[in-house]
């Protein structure tokens, strides 16, 4: 691909391109030969992303029309991949407020086509009996369609592909389950698509001709229930035949707060995705294939369409995951100016510690850090840090990462995001579990005056409240075990790997 100052296709924006489905699309639009600008609340959020180098970043959100209205000007094509799946009661009014932003703009803008990737709804229900996530997509839909610019709806069911939180549940529930009961909506019937299939939707959408103006349904070849698709996942993955039984006593609520405990998905996020499941979602026409026509063996039947995303996984090929976007009501505020800052409060806890390995080594041990690995120190602990976060809604210690060895700005990591990496040399966390402050972990590997290698790590706490001061003096006594631990496990791990290796895994 060469550089964007060197393209000469048509310039499309694309919204949501930190989150699953934008940070995908964006190289496939780069390789069909479109320009590509992406806009952004975060833009070092993209920073890492291998194809960061050939798509112009510009900072802004949909719901503040000055900068949706900079960020339009000059695009052909708009892709609008965002929403407000937060649990709050306002999420709804936020959605249609941002759309209708987005629609006037890029009217104004003179844009010639938006596509936006909604949620497939069954004809036969009423929207009042629609989950209030699926309805506000369906109402997004509405209004972008009525902006007067020509508009792509595309409304998809399941996306299978390695990353996806509807793949994350249907992966985890049918592994870690070998007997299970089940909600009734295991019986509904579904038809999944492939993330590759959508992706090529989408890209193929900026090219339909101006008189089109509609939705469209859209899944792959097969229609299944939810019981089918874990005994085929079960089957594909190879593991014995699962016994399910399904019980009509279990709320969407309660559904949710299941798969909450039992996959990576959090409550907040299983919700709308086990909402959706309670109607048939099935594709009434396949009009799209006269704009996007299906090449051969195309889409991907559902069996084809796992077996690829569990390759991935397997090949840690992940490129982006549902929890690429930030987790909704989670802090996202910058680490302050210490140490003369202004704003209260700000509690640290400061370790260091010399290491007889080399910096390199060093890296590699904190670069790791997390996930199967874990945090080098009371497993115990941390473990139950994360069930306590799960139980009042939070993320919790499972999220795990996105790649075994390697890191980029805005990656999730168990209960924490990636705020800043300066390869080589620190790694900055931000706590998204739930906490009455703001909370940053730093870790350093540094060369020391007289060529040593120092290991330096800081945990940082902005306390809201008296809830926030009594919290932090409550843990602080077990920071000498937490913390203290951690750096010297972490000391000693870099002092014990082989050099060119990663790092062993600590001690469990």
């Amino acid at each position: 691909m060469s550089d964007e100052k060197t393209r000469t296709g048509p310039r499309c924006l694309v919204t949501g391109a930190t989150g699953y489905i934008g940070g995908r699309l964006v190289p496939e639009l780069l390789a069909a030969g479109y320009r590509v600008r992406c806009l952004a609340r975060s833009p070092a959020k993209l920073r890492d992303y291998p194809w960061a180098g050939e798509a112009e970043v510009v900072r802004g959100d949909v719901t503040d029309a000055g900068s949706v209205a900079d960020a339009l000007r000059g695009c052909e094509v708009a892709y609008y991949l965002v929403h407000a799946i937060g649990s709050g009661g306002d999420f709804e009014e936020t959605d249609r407020r941002a759309a209708r932003i987005f629609g006037e703009r890029a009217r104004a803008a003179g844009v010639r086509r938006i596509v936006y990737l909604g949620g497939l709804t069954p004809p036969d229900v009423p929207a009042r009996e629609l989950s209030p996530h699926l309805r506000s997509r369906a109402e997004v839909g509405r209004i972008l369609l009525e902006s007067g610019v020509p508009t792509t709806v595309l409304r998809a069911a399941v996306i299978i592909g390695s990353g996806s939180a509807s793949f994350e549940m249907l992966r985890y529930l049918t592994e870690r389950l070998p007997v299970m009961v089940t909600p009734s909506w295991v019986h509904t019937r579904i038809q999944p698509m492939g993330v590759g299939d959508v992706l090529r939707t989408l890209v193929g959408s900026a090219a339909m001709p101006p008189e089109v103006n509609r939705a469209f349904d859209i899944g792959g070849p097969e229609v299944l229930t939810y019981l089918e698709m874990m005994r085929r996942y079960a089957a594909i993955a190879g593991l014995p035949r699962r016994l399910i039984f399904a019980v009509p006593v279990l709320t969407p609520r309660l559904s949710s707060h299941w798969v909450g405990l039992v996959t990576p998905v959090p409550a907040s996020i299983a919700r709308p995705l086990t909402e959706s499941l309670r109607h048939e979602v099935v594709c009434r026409e396949h009009d799209i294939a006269r704009y996007v026509p299906d090449p051969p063996g195309r889409p991907l039947g559902f069996d084809a369409a796992v077996s690829l995303a569990l390759q991935r996984v397997r090949d840690a090929q992940v490129t982006t995951r549902w929890s690429s976007a930030s987790y909704p009501g989670t802090a996202s505020d910058p680490l302050p100016t210490d140490p003369d800052w202004a704003g209260g409060s700000l509690y640290t806890d400061e370790r260091e510690l010399t290491v007889d390995a080399s910096p390199a080594k060093l890296w590699r041990v904190v670069e790791g850090i997390g996930g199967d690995n874990g945090w080098y120190s009371f497993p115990l602990a941390w473990a139950v840090r994360g069930w306590l976060d799960r139980l009042v809604g939070g993320v919790g210690l499972r999220r795990g990462r996105r790649d075994a060895n390697r890191l980029r700005v805005g990656d999730s990591l168990d209960f924490w995001r990636v705020e800043e990496i300066e390869p080589g040399r620190l790694l900055r966390l931000r706590a998204e579990m739930r906490l009455p402050g703001l909370a940053w972990l730093e870790m350093y590997a540094e060369v020391t005056d007289d060529g040593r290698t120092r290991y330096r790590q800081r945990a940082l706490f902005h306390p809201h409240g008296l809830l926030g001061q009594l919290y932090w003096w409550s843990v602080s006594p077990f920071h000498a075990v937490v913390f203290g631990g951690m750096a010297r496990n972490i000391a000693r791990a870099a002092e014990n790997a082989p050099a060119g290796t990663t790092a062993p895994a600590p001690a469990r």
